[in-house]
């Protein structure tokens, strides 16, 4: 991947990310966590499953700590589902991860630290064999989810 297509994914990652702040910022908490009728998760459990998943795809698949917490990793992994409702205080955390491990798979990208990769077959029918795939395929999963958050928008 070049330079320019790694700094253009990850724009645009931090821009999918932001559009769900902006989606998420006029509600409040009670609306945020209302699972509506025929969705299986609510607006916060998107947020936070969109983080766990490039955590998963780009470091766990390189064989490396993911940098969020593994009870987060748990609770908002593929196949997870809301387990009760989110506090202000955790959205918080959130809102600062959704920012900070970006910052720290650019500069880890940068650093040359992914070297192994775990093949990975996803559910979307492709194969991902490398980070670089990892990363061009988290922000098409990104997008999904931003998708259903503006379709849950407007059931709350």
């Amino acid at each position: 991947m070049t330079i320019a297509n790694f700094e253009f994914i990850l724009k645009s990652t931090q821009q999918a990310r932001a559009n769900m702040l902006s989606l998420m910022e006029p509600l409040h908490m009670d609306q945020l966590n209302l699972i509506p009728e025929g969705f299986r998760n609510n607006l916060v459990w998107n947020f936070g499953h969109v983080i766990v998943t490039q955590q998963l795809l780009c470091y766990g698949l390189s064989g490396l700590k993911p940098e969020v917490d593994p009870a987060m990793v748990e609770a908002y992994r593929k196949g997870s589902a809301p387990q009760g409702n989110v506090s202000q205080e955790t959205l918080s955390e959130f809102i600062q991860l959704s920012e900070e491990t970006l910052v720290k798979f650019q500069n880890d990208y940068a650093q040359g630290v992914f070297e192994a990769f775990k093949l990975y077959p996803t559910s979307f029918g492709v194969e991902l064999s490398r980070v670089e795939e990892a990363f061009q395929f988290n922000l098409a999963h990104e997008a999904m989810h931003l998708g259903t958050m503006m379709a849950m928008r407007k059931l709350v």
